[in-house]
């Protein structure tokens, strides 16, 4: 058994950064099959251009799309872009400079839009099983599939207890599950104050701790021919992704 897609999550800091980790993903971590690509305000390379940037090297590549930056009347970010088949729509976070403008869009909103008026667009949505009650989080997994969604990313899980309870909650469903390192205290400590994250009292931010982890869930995913992205934030590529080839293989 292996896994049915493998994706790796890469920072648009820019375009000569973006072409430097596309070739060190080739190099290091020739599985992955799938890039994906967050739309962060303190970048200016917006994600679905760097999907554009990328999609000549890369065969598939999936830019994340935020919700409350998306205008009622604007058109919508690489509808019209040649080649782009798959979109990750979430919410999006209030941007730190207040001279932004944004939307009070709703994911579900933005989801119709797509689904709508770029119909041949994969849509994927966001699930995350640390931001509030289980049943509210899969009160919103159905009304996205009600909007149009097709499939789901998930926060990163770095506990395999709620990995396992989460497989069951999404049986059926077409997901990204995502693993990402928690190297040192400043790194656990970003986690828990920024996306409330609880970790396991047993949890170690080594790196090898984390590849431990992040090996056994792949491994687990291969078996049910799942899908997986990786997301290796404050840590180079190279340190991360080569341990996990075998299992991910």
């Amino acid at each position: 058994m292996s896994l049915n897609r493998l994706c790796v999550e890469l920072i648009p800091r820019s375009a000569e950064s973006l072409a430097q980790d596309v070739e060190t993903v080739k190099t290091v971590f020739p599985v992955a099959d799938t890039l994906n690509i967050p739309d962060l305000m303190r970048f200016p390379l917006r994600s679905w251009n760097a999907a554009a940037l990328l999609r000549p090297t890369f065969p598939h590549v999936i830019p994340h799309i935020r919700a409350i930056d998306i205008a009622p009347d604007a058109p919508l970010p690489g509808a019209e872009q040649d080649g782009l088949e798959e979109i990750l729509v979430v919410h999006g976070d209030p941007p730190a400079d207040l001279s932004m403008r944004t939307y009070p869009n709703s994911t579900e909103s933005i989801i119709r839009r797509y689904r709508k008026e770029a119909p041949h667009l994969k849509i994927y949505a966001a699930f995350d099983p640390y931001r509030r009650a289980p049943w509210k989080e899969l009160e919103d997994i159905a009304r996205k599939k009600e909007a149009g969604a097709s499939g789901f990313f998930t926060q990163p899980v770095f506990d395999y207890k709620l990995f396992d309870l989460c497989r069951e909650w999404l049986q059926g469903e077409d997901v990204f599950w995502g693993l990402s390192p928690v190297i040192g205290p400043r790194s656990r400590s970003y986690w828990e104050t920024t996306n409330h994250i609880v970790f396991p009292k047993d949890f170690s931010t080594t790196l090898e701790s984390n590849i431990a982890f992040a090996q056994r869930v792949l491994r687990e995913l291969a078996r049910d021919q799942a899908s997986a992205y990786l997301m290796p934030v404050r840590i180079k590529l190279e340190q991360y992704l080569p341990a996990l080839l075998e299992a991910a293989s």
